[in-house]
């Protein structure tokens, strides 16, 4: 990573407004770009209950539009999210329109991670 780009997390991690919690599970994101889905996955590395944060096989680009799956042990879930920043093939991603069933079970996850 560059100082630039270490500057820049850095500093996202001051403005956030939940604390990520160190998570390592597998993610399928999908996004449609000129009409085709591309299919891409990975490892996350941290999740808050506003995002998550991991690596992907390929690049996605700042403000897209994508479907997360995620593989939490507690609870598989399907959650639609926006790329954030990207770093390379490391990709930050916040939750969008979540339902209140998909707010309390990433409430639970991090309440549970927060006690390990």
């Amino acid at each position: 990573m560059t100082k630039a780009a270490s500057k820049k997390e850095d500093a996202s991690k001051r403005m956030r407004r939940f604390t990520r919690y160190p998570v390592d599970v597998r993610i399928m994101v999908s996004v449609f770009r000129s009409g085709e889905r591309l299919s891409l996955w990975g490892r996350s590395n941290e999740v808050g209950q506003d995002g998550i944060g991991g690596t992907l096989t390929g690049e996605l680009e700042s403000g897209e539009v994508v479907a997360l799956e995620l593989e939490f042990p507690l609870a598989p879930l399907k959650i639609r999210a926006v790329v954030r920043y990207r770093d390379g093939l490391r990709h930050g991603f916040e939750f969008l329109t979540k339902t209140p069933e998909q707010t309390e079970i990433i409430r639970r996850i991090c309440e549970q991670l927060a006690l390990t």
